[in-house]
């Protein structure tokens, strides 16, 4: 396995350096590999620390094995940012109804029009056997098609995998319908199995979080395209671990750092760097607003937890500055094909935030999984 690298922060050009650019925003340059040196080499106390985990290679040998799988993925990918809809394509198309194999049945198309991001949300009925079919919502997953953001340059989308009302209901009550949910993914998305079905893998990770197996749930599938990517976020979920990613085509760098190390992050920003600061927030209400959130780390910590936090986002998501700070203290990942990062999550003040960036001139695609212990 390859020794774990990330990239080298700049804020100025140098020879073969790459710019990082997202949703209109240039945000410096990543120039060279170098080592990437973890607190420990030991994962289970990396992940008890609230530590990102990097593991190179993770998925890399089985890559070949599902390339069919990835090619129609990206063909996918590729007509819906022509404008087709996911439902079309999957009830159409040969390749997914023998992928679905009756197995499951496409039941309903949702224009989800409340949800200005989302294409599409396909309903999907689970095959039952006759004597349970009096109550078929214990059978219905669905797949969410959706854009990662307005900007017109950024073709980025998500297909989620989940049941139930969305945003609302306590998906980890219901770890079979969870399963289940999974299962459609796989079923759509075979590549799925490089994380599902790796029994190497599944080993390392029953270690790291001292489970004794490990079921993946809450499954998105990324398509991370040029200029686009994820803002600063968690994925804290209840009754979830963590969650695992892994890069299956292109190449991704990310920021991936804890929570109480970012608020540490933004308070050191804003003492040493005034100028950065003052391009990022041009008002003297707005900088004092984040010196008064410095000199109260609580009330940061709890202005995060809010589903808009401005302010905030001026500095962390788009201030070239803060990101080669934050890179170049170790908080730097970069995802080639065959990697994977893991995240772990305890609740909203233990978790790791991140935030991810597309390095390439095509979208790659990424596996991205909630993880639980096994009911």
């Amino acid at each position: 396995m390859a020794n774990p690298v990330t990239m080298q922060h700049t804020l100025t050009a140098t020879s073969n350096s790459i710019p990082l650019s997202r949703r209109g925003d240039h945000l410096g340059w990543l120039n060279r590999k170098q080592p990437h040196t973890p607190s420990s080499s030991n994962h289970r106390e990396q992940w008890l620390q609230m530590e990102a985990i990097l593991l190179p290679g993770a998925v890399q040998n089985r890559l070949a094995a599902f390339q069919h799988a990835i090619d129609s993925s990206h063909g996918l990918m590729a007509k819906l940012v022509a404008g087709e809809n996911p439902s079309a394509i999957i009830d159409q198309e040969p390749y997914y109804q023998q992928q679905l194999a009756d197995q499951f049945s496409l039941a309903m198309v949702s224009s989800e029009d409340h949800d200005q991001q989302a294409i599409e949300k396909l309903y999907f009925l689970a095959d039952v056997d006759a004597e349970v079919k009096d109550n078929m919502d214990d059978h219905e997953v669905w797949c969410k098609a959706s854009w990662l953001s307005f900007h017109p340059d950024d073709a980025s989308l998500r297909l989620r995998f989940s049941f139930g009302i969305e945003g609302i209901e306590d998906v980890a009550a219901d770890p079979n319908r969870e399963h289940l949910a999974g299962e459609l993914c796989r079923r759509l998305f075979p590549e799925s199995a490089l994380i599902s079905d790796d029994t190497t893998l599944q080993a390392q990770l029953a270690a790291t979080l001292d489970l004794p197996a490990i079921d993946f749930v809450e499954r998105i599938v990324y398509f991370n395209a040029p200029n686009g990517g994820a803002l600063m976020h968690h994925d804290v979920e209840r009754g979830h671990a963590g969650v695992i990613y892994a890069q299956i085509s292109g190449r991704t760098f990310w920021l991936a750092l804890g929570k109480p190390q970012l608020i540490e992050e933004i308070r050191q920003f804003v003492a040493t760097q005034p100028q950065a600061v003052a391009q990022a927030l041009p008002t003297s209400e707005q900088r004092a607003a984040l010196q008064q959130l410095c000199n109260h780390p609580e009330q940061m910590a709890q202005l995060l937890n809010q589903a808009e936090h401005t302010l905030l986002e001026s500095v962390i998501d788009h201030s070239a500055e803060f990101i080669h700070q934050v890179a170049n203290h170790g908080y730097g990942y970069l995802l080639e094909p065959g990697d994977a990062l893991l995240m772990p999550q305890t609740d909203e003040e233990a978790c790791v935030w991140h935030t991810v960036f597309c390095l390439d001139d095509e979208p790659g695609e990424g596996l991205s999984f909630a993880m639980r212990e096994r009911a």
